[in-house]
């Protein structure tokens, strides 16, 4: 069953679908736009069956995993996100915002390579582990919110571009990172699956958060007490009872003694030889 919200809540669009999607966009368009050979740069594909006629280089990268990072696993509950649209005029009417919780994903790419000569391949493997290793984050821009009402905003509450810098602007940031999560055992069952001849290969993890709508809600009015009905505090009292280091006064209100009730006690009495 869906989560049904109360009245005076509004739900926004779902900002999580097209994330994957964009981690691989990016994938590609850093590979191309990294590309400092001097010779034509390599075709990038994604269907390991494709073999070029001609002495065209290829670069396969295609997404095989997709799993959630369980060790950053969270709350399924609201949280309120860091800006607020405010009315001064008409408190009532201001809005408060809130999301739902992150789901963060590990995603898996596996990147093989493809020349008319296999030297020709293996430099091409090279070039792409030299350069994903200079990738200090594969995406990098400001963080966006998209609110019931159709507008688009940063974690600020401005107006969203990709050129929104500053303090208080949250950032969407993925990083790359090559890790050992295919045997070759299962890279031939790939290969075989996709009709294609084995290739040499590499495994790389990317990590991003998907984040689910916005949800806007009316501001709840918090009620304190009086002042007249709060007690003064003694200030050489700590909270347990005990007497702090600034003074030697108790306080003068009694406490209830644990236990039954005393026989035969009597307050100790003074050091005479202390005063004076």
């Amino acid at each position: 069953m869906n989560r049904s919200l109360p009245d005076g809540f509004l739900m926004g669009p779902a900002q999580a679908q097209t994330t994957i999607g964009e981690v691989t966009e990016n994938l590609h368009r850093y590979m191309l736009d990294n590309w400092d050979l001097d010779r034509p740069p390599p075709r990038i594909e994604e269907d390991f069956s494709f073999v070029p006629k001609d002495r065209e280089e290829v670069l396969y990268i295609y997404m095989y995993r997709a799993v959630q990072n369980t060790d950053l696993r969270n709350a399924k509950r609201f949280r309120a996100v860091p800006f607020s649209v405010r009315n001064y005029e008409k408190p009532e009417d201001s809005v408060i915002y809130y999301e739902w919780p992150p789901l963060y994903v590990d995603l898996y790419y596996m990147i093989a390579v493809h020349s008319k000569f296999r030297s020709d391949a293996e430099r091409l493997l090279g070039w792409a582990m030299v350069k994903l290793h200079e990738a200090t984050h594969l995406v990098y821009r400001p963080r966006r919110y998209s609110l019931p009402d159709g507008r688009e905003v940063d974690s600020t509450g401005a107006a969203y571009t990709l050129d929104n810098e500053g303090e208080g602007v949250f950032m969407d940031k993925v990083a790359l990172a090559l890790v050992d999560d295919m045997t070759v055992g299962d890279a031939v069952n790939f290969f075989t699956i996709h009709e294609a001849p084995y290739r040499p290969y590499l495994t790389y993890q990317a990590r991003c958060s998907m984040r689910g709508p916005l949800v806007a809600a009316p501001p709840t009015t918090v009620r304190a007490l009086p002042l007249e009905n709060t007690e003064v505090e003694n200030p050489f009292e700590r909270p347990g009872g005990r007497i702090s280091a600034g003074g030697n006064q108790r306080s003068t209100n009694k406490r209830t003694p644990f236990g039954p009730q005393g026989y035969g006690l009597r307050p100790i009495e003074g050091n005479t030889e202390d005063e004076g």
